[in-house]
C-alpha cells in the first residue's frame, strides 16, 4: 500500500513539509504520482528516510544530506568517499585527544615550573632590574627544549605563545604559565599537530583556565569521541540496509 507523506511523517517525528524537503533535496528517491498527482511513497523511501535520520548524529546534516543524495542517485563511490571524510575528522579529533593527554601528562606537576639550572645564561637578554624573578627568556627556554629562539619566536607570531616584553629592555619573557604553554606546544608538535592547530588546542586550554583544569574534561570529550563513533555505525548499518533494500535507490517506488 503505497504512504502518504503524513504516513512518512508521522512514524519519524517530522512535519509533512519535511518529508517533501527531503524528497526534493534528493535525500529520498523521487515520489510516484497518484492519478489525483498526490505523492505516494513506498517502503524503500521509508528506508531511505531511516537512512538519513540515522547518519545525522555522526555525520551532520550537510554531510548527511550529501550522502544520501549520492546513495540515492546511485553514485556509491562518492557516497562511501563522503562516509571515509567523517571517518577521518573522527580518527583526527582522537589524535588530538590523545596529543593533548601526551602533552597533559609531560607537563612539570608543579605551576612554579623553575628554571633549569643546567641551562647556560642568555647572552642576549641579560637579567635586568625590573625582569621577574619567576620570568625565563627565550635562550634558556629554547635550550631547554632543544629549539633555537627562532623557532619561539615564529611559535609567537603564529599565536601559540606571546611572552611578556621587560619593559625596561624589550626583552622576551615567559611567565611560568607560558613556559607550560610552551611546553605543551613542543609536545603537540612533536605528535604532528601542525601550528595553527595546535594554537586552537591552546586557546582552548586557556578557556578552561590552564592546562590542569582541562583534565576533568578529558573524559567527556572522550565520551563524545564514543558516541560519535557510535553514531557512525548506526549510520553505516541504515545505510547499508537501504542500499540493500530491492530496487535501484534512484527509482521512484
Amino acid at each position: 500500500m503505497p504512504l502518504r507523506p503524513i504516513d512518512l511523517a508521522r512514524a519519524h517525528g517530522l512535519s509533512t513539509q519535511a518529508v517533501r524537503n527531503y524528497e526534493e533535496a534528493g535525500v529520498l528517491p523521487p515520489a510516484a504520482r497518484s492519478a489525483h498527482g498526490y505523492r505516494q511513497y513506498g517502503e524503500r523511501h521509508a528506508a531511505a528516510l531511516r537512512a538519513f535520520l540515522a547518519l545525522l548524529p555522526g555525520h551532520g546534516h550537510p554531510a548527511a544530506t550529501a550522502i544520501m543524495r549520492a546513495a540515492t542517485a546511485g553514485d556509491l563511490p562518492e557516497a562511501l568517499r563522503l562516509i571515509d571524510g567523517s571517518h577521518a575528522l573522527l580518527a583526527e579529533d582522537r589524535r588530538t585527544l590523545a596529543a593533548v593527554r601526551t602533552a597533559l601528562d609531560h607537563l612539570p606537576p608543579d605551576p612554579a615550573d623553575p628554571p633549569d639550572p643546567a641551562a647556560p645564561p642568555d647572552p642576549a637578554a641579560p637579567q635586568a632590574a625590573g625582569t621577574p624573578a619567576s620570568g625565563t627568556h627565550i635562550g634558556p627556554l629554547a635550550h631547554r627544549l632543544g629549539l633555537r629562539p627562532a623557532t619561539l619566536r615564529e611559535w609567537e607570531r603564529a599565536g601559540l605563545v606571546t611572552p611578556h616584553r621587560d619593559p625596561r629592555t624589550g626583552y622576551r619573557v615567559y611567565t611560568p604559565a607560558q613556559v607550560r604553554e610552551v611546553l605543551l606546544a613542543e609536545q603537540l608538535r612533536r605528535g604532528g599537530h601542525g601550528l595553527a592547530r595546535t594554537a586552537e588546542i591552546l586557546d582552548r586550554l586557556r578557556t578552561a583556565g590552564s592546562p590542569e583544569a582541562v583534565r576533568p574534561t578529558l573524559a567527556a570529550w572522550q565520551d563524545r569521541l564514543t558516541a560519535r563513533g557510535r553514531a557512525l555505525l548506526a549510520g553505516a548499518a541504515a545505510l547499508h540496509a537501504y542500499l540493500d533494500h530491492p530496487g535501484d535507490p534512484g527509482d521512484p517506488a
